[in-house]
């Protein structure tokens, strides 16, 4: 049996889990405080120029479209794609008032089918910890890249640091199961959420990740509140062209 099912869902099952899921998933992340907030940090954390005009820009597992709105907000003018492979998901974001330039495409990430570069900066929320191969799937992504384009990794990583990992875990008994339970009528999903969580690299091997898949300067930072040493942003810079 995959570990993680015990607890939650194998990693094969969580598109399809997604997809019963999405019509409760904008509201359980609007009771997280900070969850918008975080992931405009991390966009931030890309350090675009100012309105992003003539960039091209990756949303990586854009979930319902929170992390493409933090794109939208940190670049106004960029071409955006964003693709998630959970098909009901991407429906939700599709049917949010987009500005012209924004697409989606619907293609897990070991395929991207449809998702072509080069793209300036990607942004890839929560996504690493559902894939069976983090470093290729990085390496993938660092091909998108134009030299010198970004990647900022936002990320929940809590192995590192006990006073997280209590933390985490308090928060998912006390309030996301249950919360979870009461919205959907099934925890499945939130206690995968809470062991794929426990189960990730801790910051310091996530960095080593995106070092083995080729990205340069790569610099971790948390957030504020109380996800502080639980929720992190990994950026890495494509390798530049030398002659």
């Amino acid at each position: 049996m995959n570990a993680l099912a015990r607890d939650g869902l194998p990693r094969g099952a969580v598109p399809s889990a997604f997809d019963t899921e999405a019509r409760f998933y904008d509201r359980l992340v609007g009771a997280n405080p900070g969850y918008h907030r975080h992931l405009l940090l991390s966009a931030q954390r890309l350090d675009l120029p100012f309105d992003g005009n003539r960039l091209r820009l990756l949303d990586a597992g854009c979930g319902t479209g929170a992390s493409t709105a933090a794109l939208v907000s940190m670049a106004p003018g960029a071409r955006i794609t964003a693709f998630d492979a959970s098909r009901e998901m991407l429906a939700r974001a599709r049917s949010k008032t987009w500005p012209e330039g924004v697409e989606f495409v619907h293609t897990p990430v070991e395929e991207l089918a449809g998702v072509e570069g080069p793209f300036d900066a990607i942004l890839a929320a929560y996504l690493l910890r559902n894939v069976a191969d983090p470093t290729g799937q990085l390496r993938r992504l660092r091909g998108l890249l134009r030299p010198g384009g970004r990647i900022a990794v936002h990320e929940y990583s809590v192995r590192d640091s006990r006073r997280a990992r209590w933390v985490w875990n308090a928060v998912c008994a006390a309030v996301i199961i249950p919360l979870g339970k009461v919205t959907t009528g099934d925890a499945t999903l939130y206690r995968h959420l809470r062991r794929s969580v426990v189960e990730f690299d801790g910051i310091s091997s996530l960095t080593r990740r995106l070092i083995d898949a080729g990205f340069t300067d790569v610099h971790t930072a948390t957030v504020p509140g109380w996800q502080r040493d639980i929720v992190h942003t990994v950026v890495g810079t494509a390798p530049r062209e030398t002659s």
